[in-house]
């Protein structure tokens, strides 16, 4: 037995002793015999064997028997050794008679079986007949398939699979499937329908955004009718800031002499807001002058929006916005003709360039500046928020400059502080600095009362501003989109963010309990509460909740604002009414006389064209030397005096804001033959009912 590949061609019934026992090809007609004729003695020996179709091989005759029957011829003749050297006996010979029949059949399969092994090459008797030796003849493949001719045993159409399927046994017919035409392309539509993006109100789109903005004019115009629905006539710190810029304007204009030195008692420089004041009364009337301070907040609640939004996102902006409109404060001075509205305008824009430029170059916050000297110009106490502009330009830029971000903060302060510099080179000294801000007098008003008025008007938006801070540490998102992998800025930047700008809201009462005084605390309660409405509108979102959850509860908040502003503010506005004060005046003043009246600015302003600013006296100090005893009087003593001896041509006294002079006067007018009570002209206030008491001299 040799070492010879079993050929793929022998099925495997045939040499496991199947069904198929007979020989391959054995039945078919006239084959051929396999060693006759001229071939060597047995296959390995002698010479080389003749080619099989060669030589006098003659094929097997006729009626051949088959195997295992009578005198079988043995396959090799011409003296060749039957198969199986030594005494083996040929194929079929011998005592195969006693045999039972499965004993033969194992015989003959073993016979096959070695045969198969030794045999060499299979002639093909029938179509296709082929050389070995051409094109590689018959190999084996790597895969176990056979290569005839340099074709493999796949055949991929149909009529060479059945030529060559009856010869190989492991031919196999793969079908090839025709290319699918090519579809013609569909017409490209007219209009597509662009992409709507998973978003919430957490994150600005464009469909969102514009949105927001019509929010906001819905916003900016119910504060401008909570504004424009308080009416009066002048009050008298309008009175005195218009008619002082009248003044100043004309000795910028003519050189004219200014009739007192306003800049020393002014709590702000009066060649800025009050000249500005000037021009549009000149054209306008007080009317225009308070549209320009209403414009002034409609842009402070716009600037308050974009940076809110730009440090949050669109709805903590409209909250912010939405609760900033409706205080009292804002209100107020949205009608009111004061350098107060110009001064939260000023620092409003100032925050807005500082957040603006947060990622930008450490010198584009210098852009800051100039507001925020302007503002301090415009109003001293602006002054007190200036820190906080400086800190905010240090924390929005450190979640993307780390510690760089102090240079920002450097470069802020010394630019405004340089600005402020320059400013003061140029005009001069200004005494109403210390005289109104840094060191005012202190008055009688008790820290309980200052607190309690505090907290009636802004403690609500506070309370907002307080708990957005802590929502906001605990919890730099609300989660609406949690697909979203954006960093959220650290814990600890988010808590000094919250404490800078709710701490603001406080340092306006702090101040002013310092120095014991209520003045003008309603309306600089609103510069803290500008820089508090962003947190505060964060808060009033989280209240909210997520996807809106719960919106009873931010329409909750908005309105409790909105009523308590709507009444705080005409609490606030309630002015007396001096129409007809000032009209009975006009026809008692001129250009000689000299008048003493309570709130003097008021029939100054209005009578500016009759008379003098220096003609009239105001209720607050007097110092009067007596015209008999040459003694010098000072305070209410000098009133008394002065009324006693007949030194005003009118009266004009309403008790309500100097009580002291006012009973000094009514003293000095009992028994007192130089003056007669011409004209009393009541009017309400949120205080209670009051008069205007007119007396003129005989």
């Amino acid at each position: 037995m040799t070492d010879r590949r079993t050929p793929t061609w022998a099925e495997d019934s045939e040499l496991r002793g199947g069904e198929y026992e007979r020989p391959y090809a054995y039945e078919q007609g006239n084959q051929q015999g396999y060693g006759q004729g001229q071939q060597q003695s047995s296959y390995g020996h002698g010479n080389q064997q003749q080619p099989y179709d060669q030589g006098g091989q003659q094929p097997y005759q006729g009626n051949q028997q088959p195997y295992g029957q009578g005198n079988q011829q043995p396959y090799a003749q011409a003296g060749q050794q039957p198969y199986g050297q030594g005494n083996q006996q040929p194929y079929g010979q011998g005592n195969q008679q006693s045999y039972p029949q499965a004993q033969q059949r194992q015989v003959a399969n073993e016979s096959l079986r070695q045969y198969v092994q030794s045999a060499p090459p299979p002639v093909y008797p029938t179509y296709p007949m082929y050389d070995e030796d051409a094109a590689g003849g018959r190999q084996l493949t790597e895969t176990g398939t056979w290569r005839f001719n340099g074709r493999t045993s796949e055949y991929l159409d149909q009529v060479t699979f059945q030529i060559y399927a009856p010869f190989d046994p492991y031919a196999r017919y793969t079908a090839v499937e025709p290319e699918p035409e090519a579809q013609a392309q569909p017409e490209k539509p007219g209009y597509t329908l662009p992409a709507v993006p998973e978003s919430s109100w957490s994150v600005d789109t464009r469909r969102s955004k514009l949105l927001g903005r019509g929010v906001l004019l819905f916003i900016l115009l119910v504060q401008a009718g909570l504004s424009l629905r308080l009416k009066g006539t002048a009050f008298q710190d309008e009175a005195l800031y218009v008619a002082s810029g009248h003044y100043e304007l004309a000795n910028l204009l003519h050189g004219t002499k200014l009739p007192v030195d306003f800049a020393a008692y002014f709590s702000g420089h009066p060649k800025l807001y009050p000249v500005l004041a000037a021009i549009v009364d000149s054209r306008f009337g007080l009317t225009g002058v308070r549209l320009v301070s209403l414009l002034f907040m409609l842009g402070s609640t716009g600037l308050l929006y974009s940076l809110t939004r730009r440090l949050f996102n669109l709805r903590a902006a409209l909250g912010a916005a939405a609760l900033f409109s409706v205080i009292q404060s804002t209100s107020v001075l949205g009608n009111f003709a004061t350098y107060d509205a110009a001064a939260v305008f000023l620092l409003a824009l100032s925050a807005w360039a500082v957040v603006r430029t947060d990622r930008m170059s450490a010198f584009a916050v210098l852009l800051a500046a100039p507001p925020a000297a302007l503002a301090f110009g415009v109003k001293y106490a602006s002054g007190l928020y200036l820190p906080t502009l400086v800190l905010l330009a240090v924390i929005t830029a450190h979640r993307h400059r780390g510690i760089r971000a102090l240079g920002r903060g450097v470069v802020l302060g010394t630019g405004v502080v340089a600005l402020l510099g320059v400013g003061y080179y140029f005009s001069g000294p200004l005494g109403g600095i210390s005289s109104t801000t840094t060191d005012r007098a202190k008055g009688q008003d008790t820290a309980a009362t200052m607190l309690q008025h505090s907290a009636e008007w802004g403690g609500l938006v506070f309370l907002a501003a307080l708990g957005g801070s802590i929502a906001y540490v605990i919890r730099g998102r609300m989660g609406e989109m949690p697909w979203i992998g954006a960093a959220t800025p650290g814990r600890w930047r988010r808590a000094l963010l919250g404490l800078l700008l709710t701490g603001t809201a406080l340092l306006a009462p702090a101040y002013q309990i310092h120095l014991q005084t209520e003045i003008s605390l309603y309306k600089h309660v609103g510069f803290g509460l500008l820089f508090a409405a962003p947190m505060a509108g964060l808060g009033m979102a989280r209240l909210v909740g997520p996807h809106f959850r719960h919106p009873q509860l931010g329409i909750l908040l908005y309105v409790l604002v909105l009523v308590f502003g709507m009444v705080q503010a005409q609490r606030a506005y309630s002015f007396p009414d001096s129409t007809e004060m000032i009209a009975y005046m006009r026809k008692v003043v001129d250009k000689k006389g000299e008048y003493l009246a309570e709130e003097q600015e008021v029939p100054g302003y209005y009578l500016r064209d009759k008379t003098d600013w220096r003609q009239w006296q105001n209720s607050y100090f007097m110092d009067y030397r007596g015209k008999k005893d040459k003694k010098q009087y000072s305070g209410p003593e000098a009133f008394r005096q002065a009324v006693r001896e007949g030194h005003f041509e009118a009266i004009v006294m309403h008790g309500g804001v100097s009580p002291d002079t006012y009973k000094a006067v009514k003293e000095g007018l009992k028994g007192n033959s130089h003056y007669r009570l011409a004209a009393v002209f009541p009017f309400t206030t949120s205080s209670g009912e009051h008069a205007y008491r007119i007396w003129v001299k005989r």
